[in-house]
C-alpha cells in the first residue's frame, strides 16, 4: 500500500489542503512510528494509518485548512472510514473512525449532541492507540509540537477521564529514561 498514492487520489497534490494533511500525517506517523518500533506493534500498519488517518478532512468544512465540503469536521473520521473501506483497507479504515480525541464513547456522542453515529468510536488494538496518540500531538495549523500539559487542557474540556486515557498511553508509550548514577 502507498498512503501518498491514495491521498492524491483524492486530493489535488498542489492544493493547501494536501500540503496540510500530507505535512500534518507526516509528523504523526514519524512519532507513531518510534513508539511502534519502541513497544513491539506492527510499524508497517502504523506508518500506513498515520498517513490516512485524517483522509476524510476534504469532505468537511474547515476553511482554515482549505476544506470546503458540507460536513462537519467532526465528521472527518467516519468520513474517513468510508473512503477507505470503499478503498478496501478495513482496519485502517478503523483507525480514522476511532482517532478523534483519545476516542469516543456512545454517551459522549449523546451528551455532547454530536453529529455522528450513536455508538462507540474507541481506539481498540495497540496500533490505533499509537496513531491516536501521536496524533494529539500535532495540529494541521500550527508548525510546533503541542506539550503534554496543551494536549491534557484540550481534553479535560471534555472530562477528566479524556485526560486518564491520555495519560495512561503516555505512560505505555513513552520512553523511560533511568538515570545511573556514578560513584
Amino acid at each position: 500500500m502507498d498512503p501518498e498514492k491514495l491521498i492524491k487520489k483524492y486530493y489535488d497534490k498542489n492544493s493547501k489542503t494536501y500540503k496540510i494533511l500530507i505535512k500534518h500525517s507526516e509528523a504523526v506517523a514519524k512519532k507513531a512510528v518510534e513508539i511502534a518500533k519502541r513497544v513491539g506493534a506492527d510499524v508497517q500498519f502504523v506508518k500506513e494509518a498515520a498517513m490516512l488517518h485524517d483522509i476524510g478532512i476534504f469532505l468537511t468544512s474547515a476553511p482554515s485548512i482549505g476544506c470546503h465540503g458540507k460536513e462537519p469536521y467532526i465528521k472527518h473520521g467516519i468520513l474517513g472510514r468510508k473512503i477507505l473501506e470503499k478503498e478496501g483497507y478495513p482496519k485502517h479504515a478503523l483507525v480514522c473512525e476511532r482517532h478523534i480525541g483519545v476516542g469516543l464513547t456512545k454517551e459522549n456522542v449523546e451528551k455532547y449532541r454530536l453529529p455522528l453515529p450513536k455508538k462507540d468510536m474507541i481506539p481498540v488494538t495497540l496500533e490505533e492507540e499509537i496513531v491516536t496518540y501521536a496524533d494529539k500531538f500535532f495540529s494541521k495549523d500550527r508548525e510546533k509540537e503541542k506539550t503534554i500539559k496543551e494536549i491534557e487542557e484540550g481534553l479535560r474540556r471534555f472530562g477528566e477521564e479524556k485526560v486518564k486515557k491520555f495519560r495512561e498511553w503516555k505512560d505505555m508509550f513513552e520512553e523511560k529514561r533511568t538515570e545511573t548514577k556514578t560513584l
